[in-house]
């Protein structure tokens, strides 16, 4: 447990300081310039779809193989463990699709 926390704490210090040339930015030169502001949000939701699909997709995987292991084991259970699979990988989708609907809502308003 050590070397794990070692691990976040050093990758939390790298990622702070990635960070600070971006505080470090002026105003935009040219009057047609997007500001920066606008650029990093795009950037930043980008990063938190991607995220977020991730975490969906690694989440799916997980919920399949324990159904697929819940019928290996107890195949008489097969259409119970089908009605929740499909009710839960339902309730993982909508967690994507909720984190894309208020992207979409950041970058519009």
């Amino acid at each position: 447990m050590g070397r794990k926390l070692i691990l976040a704490v050093l990758l939390g210090l790298v990622l702070v300081t990635m960070v600070v040339p971006v505080f470090a930015q002026g105003e935009p030169a040219a009057a047609g310039a997007k500001a920066p502001k606008d650029q990093w949000l795009l950037i930043s939701a980008g990063f938190g779809m991607a995220l977020a699909a991730v975490g969906c997709g690694y989440a799916q995987s997980r919920a399949l193989a324990a159904a697929c292991e819940g019928i290996s084991r107890n195949p008489g259970a097969t259409d119970t463990i089908r009605i929740f699979i499909f009710l839960g990988l339902a309730f993982i989708e909508f967690l994507a699709l909720l984190t894309f609907v208020v992207i979409m809502l950041l970058l519009f308003t």
